[in-house]
């Protein structure tokens, strides 16, 4: 009976826990997006250089649209550290004992989001360049793929079946990659290369690399390039998949990164033909970061798989004496 209301208890965590950490990751998603929203719109500074106050009024004024975008975003940023808090304490009632790797994934959650407060402050405060906005970015990429790990090792079970090392490879490679590149774009709008290049795929009259036309231009390009090679890079890895994996979550990830990632570069592209439009930009950055998500989840599965395979290796001596 006892044992019966531990398992029970247990599983109520787990099923808090992992709502509570898809609920934050969705939420943080939305904010990135909306970061995007405050940067295409040149709102970063809507509040002048007050914060958390706006121009040190607790409401901007209503006439101030770029006022307005910015207090929203750190409004939304206040619900996400709300459901973090959430978050966390549940980590520590039901696995700082029993999982630590769940409880300090979601500490680390917690660090990086006020990590990520703190540099936007930051940034407002003292008017720094839109360069370092990129850390604040690559920031919040870290803070979802922190929580997205936390729920994944929380809720996956392995299935204890035999894997290959160069799937798991494969996909450490393109998160990575994937992550470089969301950075790169963060330096592209921060450096002022967005228009370098007004047309698509090549920069102007059938360049390949404007080398004459300036750094900006050659910034521009190299983002090209480079998510052109992650094309290619998860091309390979959904190959590998299909060829050894017979789930169908890991099949599904890798394909929903794959295909995530080619409407990303489309409305890169649109981005870049409708001259830098408010909304194809924040679709860029939500596709990315969703590329971005389902490779770290799909990072930690075949991680989990590959930890329950080890151990089934070293007790297998044990069950035959």
């Amino acid at each position: 009976m006892i044992a019966n209301n531990v398992k029970h208890q247990h599983q109520r965590g787990v099923r808090t826990f992992t709502i509570l950490a898809l609920l934050t990751a969705i939420l943080t998603v939305g904010l990135i997006i909306f970061g995007a929203v405050v940067r295409v719109t040149d709102s970063g500074l809507g509040c002048g250089s007050s914060w958390p106050l706006c121009d040190g009024h607790v409401l901007p004024p209503l006439d101030n649209v770029t006022a307005w975008i910015e207090w929203l975003h750190r409004l939304f940023a206040a619900l996400i550290g709300l459901f973090g808090l959430a978050t966390l304490f549940v980590a520590w009632r039901s696995y700082r004992q029993s999982d630590g790797r769940v409880f300090w994934l979601t500490v680390a959650a917690a660090v990086l989001f006020v990590v990520q407060s703190l540099l936007g402050a930051i940034v407002v405060i003292f008017e720094l360049p839109p360069t370092f906005v990129t850390l604040h970015l690559g920031t919040a990429m870290l803070l979802l793929g922190s929580l997205l790990a936390a729920a994944v090792v929380a809720w996956y079970r392995p299935h204890l079946q035999g894997r290959s090392d160069n799937v798991r490879s494969l996909a450490y490679l393109n998160a990575v990659f994937s992550l470089v590149i969301i950075l790169t774009g963060a330096l592209v709008r921060g450096s002022g290369a967005t228009l370098a290049c007004t047309e698509w795929p090549l920069c102007f009259d059938n360049v390949l690399l404007p080398v004459d036309a300036g750094q900006l231009a050659v910034i521009h390009m190299i983002h090209r390039f480079a998510v052109a090679a992650l094309g290619l890079s998860l091309l390979i890895l959904v190959w590998q998949v299909i060829r050894q994996r017979r789930d169908s979550l890991v099949r599904g990830l890798a394909v929903g990164a794959f295909v995530a990632y080619l409407a990303q570069a489309g409305v890169g592209a649109m981005y870049v033909i409708s001259v830098a439009g408010p909304g194809w930009g924040a679709a860029h950055v939500g596709l990315a970061s969703l590329t971005w998500a389902l490779l770290v989840a799909l990072c930690m599965i075949e991680s989990l798989e590959a930890s329950s395979e080890d151990v089934n290796k070293q007790l297998e001596p044990q069950w035959q004496s």
